[in-house]
């Protein structure tokens, strides 16, 4: 009897602890949102003024996944993602999900049955508890099969954010970079970079890297070449100081969140000044987009 009591107890022990431990594992894939005022100023930030009213607009939530905050019209949907599809790219471990990632994007028709399905997918997948390596190995399978399909028309996914934090070329590694760098990405499916004919060089990269910015502007460039590629045009600095003035704000708010979501002082926006915009352009590096 004492022995029967002993093995239930035991296997009663072994469950909790069993459900303790997935449950601990589900918290931690888990992320603190952004203030909802916030996070929808920062998804509508991706898009151009022109484009922001219409638009449907998606806030995360930490235990589904990405829902419609606003249901749009002119066929852009823009949101916040905190775990990106360059988290997936490489060959490298993704161990953890990193709590700093900001990447604010938009898409338009095509790219939203497209190249988008990632992003949700892989916030929904988080939301429920799969592990950060598993939901890589899935996510690349997907890629490799086929699951995601290519845009079937020519569009443009807009990332005019003022600021972007993510993985500098996720290509190689897991290093990270926060950045104000307003760029458009035109769907390129099966493009290279050989056929375009220029890529950023290896000093452009440690620019971009150590500094935010890059010292040269770059002429348009492929990232991910396959049926996802894009063609990378960066903005212009007349362009940029002026989402960068725009959004003052916003990006003072999402500074006293996080350290590190704030931009590095040569490139933060001074409050009311009228200095000249510097001559240097802040980039993307190839897989930080």
């Amino acid at each position: 009897m004492i022995q029967t009591i002993i093995v239930i107890a035991g296997l009663l022990f072994s469950l909790t602890a069993s459900a303790e431990t997935k449950e601990g594992l589900k918290e931690t894939n888990k992320i603190q949102p952004l203030p909802r005022d916030l996070e929808i100023q920062l998804a509508l930030s991706a898009l151009p003024p022109q484009l922001r009213d219409n638009a449907t607009v998606y806030v995360l939530s930490i235990d589904k996944g990405f829902e419609v905050a606003r249901k749009g019209t002119n066929g852009f949907h823009t949101f916040v993602a905190r775990t990106g599809d360059d988290a997936m790219q490489g060959a490298w471990p993704l161990t953890k999900y990193r709590e700093d990632i900001l990447y604010p994007v938009s898409f338009d028709s095509a790219g939203a049955n497209a190249n988008m399905r990632s992003f949700f997918d892989i916030a929904e997948m988080q939301a429920k508890g799969t592990q950060p390596e598993e939901l890589k190995r899935l996510i690349q399978e997907r890629y490799k099969t086929g699951y995601y399909k290519a845009p079937e028309l020519a569009g443009c996914s807009y990332m005019l954010s003022p600021i972007l934090r993510t993985y500098v070329n996720p290509d190689e590694n897991d290093n990270v970079v926060t950045a104000s760098v307003p760029h458009v990405m035109c769907y390129a499916p099966n493009v290279s970079t050989k056929e375009i004919g220029v890529t950023p060089t290896p000093e452009q990269l440690r620019d971009f890297s150590q500094h935010g910015h890059w010292l040269q502007t770059p002429s348009p460039f492929v990232i991910h070449y396959g049926p996802h590629g894009y063609l990378v045009h960066i903005n212009g600095v007349a362009e940029r100081a002026a989402i960068d003035k725009e959004y003052e704000e916003m990006l003072a708010r999402l500074c006293k969140i996080k350290d590190v979501w704030c931009l590095p002082k040569e490139l933060k926006p001074s409050l009311g000044a009228q200095t000249k915009p510097k001559e240097h352009m802040r980039g993307s590096a190839v897989g930080a987009k």
